[in-house]
């Protein structure tokens, strides 16, 4: 409910800021005199743009590391910055539900990519299909709601890069390209970074892959790796899990004996620590779900953030 009212507040900031601003000017022409002004709702995404666009990209986020952009709340700078950009690049999915009043308020005219666009979606749902016993906990998403999460499959962050690359290609066609090498150049890093996460994956047995994290945030790679996620949170931060959540899975990981509990780089730690106390699990560390940590961290870039997560649930699952 806090971040809701933020959220509110920071709404009432922009449609003010929007009379400010008028009715923004188209972006300017691209010409090779300068780069590319794009804005990246997050940072995940950001470092996607960064790897297509190369030098002829500017990249801008909106929510940047080790933040949450389930509970995001723009601001009036972050209104100017949509206002100024060549092309706005945003997961989709229902991630960002504060986005489409901040794209009315800021005016601008920039074309607005969807880089899920062709992913197929999994419903938010399907992550207590996993056997966590809590499947009759929406926390507040309809019967249709999907996971936003989807680049936590490799494969899909190969549709995220495409359709970065036609995005730019259409606002810059001089550098297409670029963009389209760069690409390929990326997509080659991804296949070999997905072999290396099934082979992860295959060294540890298949009674130990069970794994308990903040929120719901890894259907997808559950689904495509074959680990079992169990959260106390749903797909989104916004809702917090109730007491009765967190005993059901303080009693499962006791019953089915899950091995770790890994904490989120966007969450508060301290409940998990209850349930992982509680429940006799270990600490398996921090892993990252929907944001990178900072420049300096672990998983400052996606390719870092998908190692980093497979590294800790390597070292915490496979046999000793």
């Amino acid at each position: 409910m806090v971040r809701r009212a933020a959220a509110t507040i920071g709404i009432a900031w922009l449609a003010g800021l929007a009379l400010c601003l008028g009715l923004a000017v188209p972006a300017a022409a691209q010409s090779g005199a300068r780069s590319v002004r794009a804005i990246a709702s997050f940072s995940i995404l950001a470092d996607l743009v960064r790897e297509v666009g190369g030098a002829h990209v500017t990249v801008s986020t909106l929510v940047g590391p080790d933040s949450d952009a389930h509970g995001f709340s723009p601001s009036p700078g972050d209104a100017r910055k949509v206002a100024e950009a060549d092309i706005v690049i945003v997961n989709g999915l229902g991630l960002e539900g504060w986005l489409d009043r901040l794209i009315r308020a800021s005016g601008t005219r920039a074309p607005v990519v969807v880089a899920s666009t062709g992913i197929t979606p999994i419903a938010a749902q399907d992550e207590h299909a996993h056997g966590d016993g809590l499947g009759d906990r929406d926390h507040g998403h309809g019967d249709h709601a999907v996971d936003p999460h989807a680049w936590q499959d490799v494969a899909n962050v190969r549709i995220y890069v495409a359709n970065i690359r036609d995005g730019l290609a259409q606002v810059d066609p001089a550098h297409a390209d670029a963009y389209r090498e760069a690409a390929a150049g990326f997509i080659i890093k991804l296949d070999a970074l997905e072999r290396d996460v099934r082979a992860a994956i295959a060294r540890i047995p298949p009674e130990r892959r069970r794994i308990i994290t903040t929120h719901d945030a890894f259907g997808y790679f559950a689904a495509a790796y074959g680990l079992r996620f169990i959260a106390p949170q749903g797909v989104s931060t916004d809702s917090e899990a109730s007491p009765r959540d967190v005993a059901a899975i303080i009693r499962q990981i006791r019953k089915e004996r899950v091995p770790a509990v890994f904490l989120e780089n966007i969450s508060d730690p301290r409940q998990m620590e209850q349930i992982a106390r509680e429940g006799g699990a270990r600490l398996g560390g921090k892993v990252y779900s929907d944001a990178l940590s900072a420049p300096n961290g672990p998983a400052a870039t996606y390719l870092d953030l998908m190692r980093s997560n497979v590294q800790a649930f390597d070292a915490a699952l496979a046999p000793g």
